[in-house]
């Protein structure tokens, strides 16, 4: 469903203390992707997929801080990045970082707002494909 509050994301400048703080606080399961450079947050029991099983729960992630990422992140589920972001464009808003792969699991985005947050979009890759 376009338009929900899919993932979050939390940008550390030393992301080992980062999993430990998260784990030891709230207990979330986090799982190093070094390949990526990035850890797959778990904060709400999961299907087989890893989808929360839990109506309105999400989960995350935390990275490395780099360029504009310095703060959370909420990401939004979109059916088209780029006719998302052509429509946050006419608003008022601008892109951060266009749309690029995350290996075969689908496509993010970066944009700030017409108040200058910083915000992510997440567009499932197509079906059967």
């Amino acid at each position: 469903m376009a338009g929900r509050v899919t993932h979050f994301e939390v940008p550390a400048d030393d992301q080992d203390r980062a999993r430990n703080f998260y784990s030891s606080a709230f207990g979330w399961d986090i799982t190093s992707m070094p390949e990526v450079d990035y850890n797959m947050v778990v904060t709400t029991p999961t299907d087989e997929q890893g989808i929360p099983s839990e109506p309105g729960a999400i989960n995350g992630g935390i990275f490395g801080r780099y360029g504009e990422l310095k703060g959370p992140i909420i990401t939004i589920d979109v059916d088209d990045i780029d006719a998302a972001l052509e429509k946050i464009g006419s608003l008022g808003g601008s892109t951060v970082e266009p749309k690029a792969p995350v290996m075969d699991m689908g496509f993010y985005a970066y944009f700030r707002d017409s108040e200058g947050n910083l915000m992510g979009l997440w567009e499932n890759p197509p079906s059967g494909g």
